[in-house]
């Protein structure tokens, strides 16, 4: 069904970056559409859709998330940037992943934006042959810091996030400051996106099991559904050409020098 949210849609293929400077980069065009200067740019009823992935490895921790339950030494050793994310949530391990970020000015429930990203999502995933549905939440009550929802994204579904075969594919974390989202979301390649159990502060074995088992068994990725490691640009050019199925207009593609202005 064709989405009619937004008059003009755009998107931008940061590449591979460092995890400071990609989140960095997201605070930035927060900030640009917080203060309208992407609107007076790119026209009112623009939404953007950022691309990127990560070089090195790194872990985010959601806004509010505690990083003592991350064993920063771990990282360090590893050469794994820990950075925190400008979006709620909880931790992730980026590694071989697809990452997105997604902008909008609108009054629509965060609820709605949520579903239609992931519909973006799940457009793109067909064309892979992958027939991904929409999650049920089990999100509840915060867990003990310890448990592997209180520590890992991956491990806990909310509505509308992309699940295949009752596993979650897609873990997303939204921010609204008045009419202004980001969205930020996650597309594991390859199981690696389970090591996050290795570098989660823990004072027994036990719990580094627990958590590996619980993402053993509530997640998966690309490789594990079809077999191989689609290349980053390929995943770029599908959801571009969902961004247009779904909309119904040609997503237009932004150079990073057009937006240098807006990310002073």
């Amino acid at each position: 069904m064709m989405n009619t949210l937004f008059s003009r849609v755009y998107c931008l293929d940061s590449g591979f970056h460092t995890g400071e400077e990609n989140m960095e980069v997201d605070r930035r065009l927060m900030a640009s559409y917080l203060d309208g200067r992407f609107q007076k740019r790119f026209g009112p009823g623009s939404c953007l859709w950022r691309f990127y992935a990560w070089h090195p490895y790194a872990v985010t921790l959601g806004y509010n998330q505690d990083v003592s339950g991350i064993d920063l030494q771990k990282c360090r050793s590893a050469g794994i940037d820990v950075v925190r994310r400008p979006t709620g949530g909880r931790a992730v391990f980026h590694a071989e992943e697809f990452t997105y970020s997604f902008f909008a000015e609108s009054a629509e429930k965060n609820s709605e934006l949520y579903r239609m990203v992931h519909e973006v999502i799940r457009l793109a995933l067909e064309s892979l042959g992958i027939h991904a549905e929409f999650c049920r939440s089990t999100l509840g009550r915060p867990q003990a810091g310890g448990s592997p929802e209180a520590v890992s994204c991956f491990t806990a579904s909310a509505r509308y996030e992309l699940q295949v075969d009752g596993r979650k594919l897609v873990g997303s974390a939204q921010r609204r400051t008045r009419n202004i989202l980001l969205q930020h979301g996650s597309l594991p390649l390859s199981s690696r996106h389970k090591e996050l159990c290795r570098y989660v502060s823990l004072d027994d074995g036990e719990g580094f099991e627990e958590i590996r088992s619980e993402m053993e068994r509530k997640t998966s990725s690309l490789e594990e559904i079809v077999g191989y490691i689609p290349p980053y640009s390929r995943l770029v050019e599908l959801m571009r050409s969902a961004l247009g199925k779904l909309h119904g207009i040609e997503a237009v593609e932004l150079q990073p020098d057009e937006l240098s202005e807006l990310m002073t």
